[in-house]
């Protein structure tokens, strides 16, 4: 079962959020390393694991971690979904932009 069915704007917005604080994208660099258990990902940030899963909840909830509990621990690794959302919303931007800079560049080849 996938996670229910968003709005891509609430998608972005999620995910820029969880992305806007530097400990949750330092957790994103490790994931993205290998997957770690929460108290492994806790101690280079010298914090509880209470704030550690925190930013585990944050992230989850912005579809970029996923996490699963055997026994007594829990892991955690990157949600590719959720970076792919992220890559392909930059991908639309950084393509209309350079559409309007390519018809400005006509443009004003048009006036020499």
């Amino acid at each position: 079962m996938g996670r229910p069915a968003r709005s891509p704007k609430a998608d972005i917005d999620r995910i820029l959020h969880a992305l806007a604080d530097p400990t949750r994208r330092r957790m994103i660099e490790a994931l993205a390393e290998r997957p770690h258990t929460v108290s492994s990902l806790s101690e280079p940030f010298k914090t509880t694991l209470t704030a550690v899963s925190q930013h585990l909840r944050i992230l989850e909830e912005a579809g970029l971690v996923r996490s699963e509990k055997l026994g007594r621990v829990r892991s955690c690794r990157i949600d590719a979904e959720g970076l792919g959302i992220l890559q392909q919303w930059i991908a639309d931007r950084r393509s209309l932009w350079e559409r309007r800079l390519d018809q400005l560049d006509k443009f004003l080849g048009e006036l020499d």
